[in-house]
């Protein structure tokens, strides 16, 4: 049976290896990144720029923390939300290369790297997405690989390598 809230969405069987989404740009303020270290990460270097010009960063630096999350609210608007995106079941391989500094402008891929279906769900594939993000001089600041589950069109449908 369909599910009536996904059923215009992108499903598994829609979605290929190699496929590569646009994220951002987005720009970060001074405030942008005050506010929320004030609320989750309350180091001197997200705080203060005083502070923060003598830390190991030199200057006012989102928190890696906000950086995955502006990630993850741009793989929201270009993909997730246009696929029957199941929930998230985790990531791995999270890398913090550089700061994303005080007018920094944030934007990257996401690529999707393994596409399987679950053997005991046959509901559900799950996807694996590898994010580049990069700042406005192309340099990278964040990778890692968040795996996702996908609703099947089609669960009757054989899996792919299985025992029939």
């Amino acid at each position: 049976m369909t599910n009536p809230i996904t059923a215009d969405r992108r499903h598994f069987e829609d979605l290929s290896v190699g496929e590569t989404i646009p994220l951002g740009p987005r720009r970060v303020s001074k405030a942008d990144i005050i506010a929320f270290a004030t609320e989750f990460d309350p180091f001197p270097f997200h705080l203060d720029e005083k502070a923060a010009r003598a830390s190991l960063l030199g200057g006012l630096a989102a928190s890696g923390w906000q950086t995955g999350g502006l990630s993850l609210r741009m793989l929201v608007d270009e993909f997730l939300s246009k696929i029957a995106s199941m929930g998230g079941l985790g990531f791995t391989d999270l890398k913090w290369k550089r700061p994303l500094m005080k007018n920094d402008t944030l934007s990257g891929t996401a690529t999707i790297t393994s596409l399987r279906r679950s053997a005991s769900h046959r509901q559900m594939g799950i996807l694996t997405i590898a994010f580049d993000m990069r700042n406005q001089k192309d340099q990278q600041v964040m990778t890692l690989n968040l795996t996702n589950l996908v609703e099947v069109r089609d669960p009757s449908a054989p899996i792919a390598g299985a025992a029939q």
